[in-house]
């Protein structure tokens, strides 16, 4: 069933807007003031508390789908959670503005579009063109592959959790929890990240690849979007100062990466379906 949910969902990904129908994050937002209100000096417990009422009430409603239609209500359910624990907004549209004025050499152009687009702030254009290429990767693995890892080991709750923590962590309200979900995510991100590395290296170039991954496989205070970045960049061989269309250029690889890897950790989830 979970192959058959995360063909479903690309496929609405695809053809409609049904990731922006039920991607409304308001209720947690509202869920998180409510508990740091109730247990203000004690944060941990708060979030924990914020966690456990949403992922409690949809473990109970995945039991009792269980008994209704031979449990072909899961299928929806599952579908559901799934769309809403995938990324916000576009990568590609964000990227717009930025990809223009890097394409005419308007440095200042570009880096008023990442601060205001994608939250980037540099002066070296050099920087700013990894940065941004460092945005696409890490949103990339955010907003999809880390999803459905999750997804495949731990079914919507995981993913749905691992949603829940990325939106804590971007809050500013209540940065105590924020800080908590980071170092929360640091430690749930450590091994899909080193996983989609090496996709990278199996899809790229697999010597560069190594050569930046091998040094961190193990260690577990690199943080995990720095090792992506680094990984990403190898794979397609990016360029620190790629001006005009030949900067673009490395966009358009980094983005097909992704692509590429996405087919591949589908082909190793059906072959895992099939004979598994």
């Amino acid at each position: 069933m979970s192959f058959l949910v995360l063909i479903l969902a690309i496929l609405i990904e695809k053809l409609s807007n049904g990731r922006q129908i039920v991607q409304k994050d308001q209720w947690w937002y509202e869920q998180l003031k409510r508990c740091s209100t109730l247990l203000p000096k004690q944060h941990s417990l708060a979030l924990l508390l914020a966690l456990s009422v949403p992922l409690l009430g949809l473990a109970l409603v995945l039991i009792a789908a269980q008994s209704v239609l031979y449990g072909l209500l899961l299928i929806p359910l599952h579908l559901v959670i799934v769309l809403y624990s995938f990324s916000r907004g576009d990568i590609r549209t964000a990227l717009g503005p930025f990809r223009d004025a890097w394409r005419r050499q308007d440095t200042h152009a570009a880096s008023l579009a990442a601060q205001r687009d994608l939250l980037i702030q540099s002066e070296d254009p050099s920087g700013l063109l990894q940065a941004v290429q460092g945005y696409m990767l890490w949103q990339g693995f955010q907003g999809f592959f880390a999803i459905l890892f999750f997804y495949l080991i731990g079914g919507p709750l995981a993913a749905l959790t691992y949603r829940l923590l990325v939106l804590t962590s971007e809050q500013t309200y209540w940065p105590q929890a924020a800080g908590k979900a980071t170092r929360l995510l640091h430690i749930l991100d450590w091994l899909p990240v080193r996983l989609l590395s090496i996709s990278f290296a199996l899809i790229g170039n697999f010597i560069t690849v190594s050569r930046t991954l091998m040094p961190n496989l193990l260690c577990i205070t690199e943080p995990a979007d720095t090792l992506l970045s680094h990984t990403g960049r190898a794979a397609v061989e990016a360029e620190n100062d790629a001006l005009g269309e030949k900067g673009t250029a490395i966009l358009d690889d980094i983005w097909l990466l992704l692509i590429r890897s996405a087919l591949l950790w589908y082909a190793s989830t059906a072959i895992w379906t099939l004979f598994f």
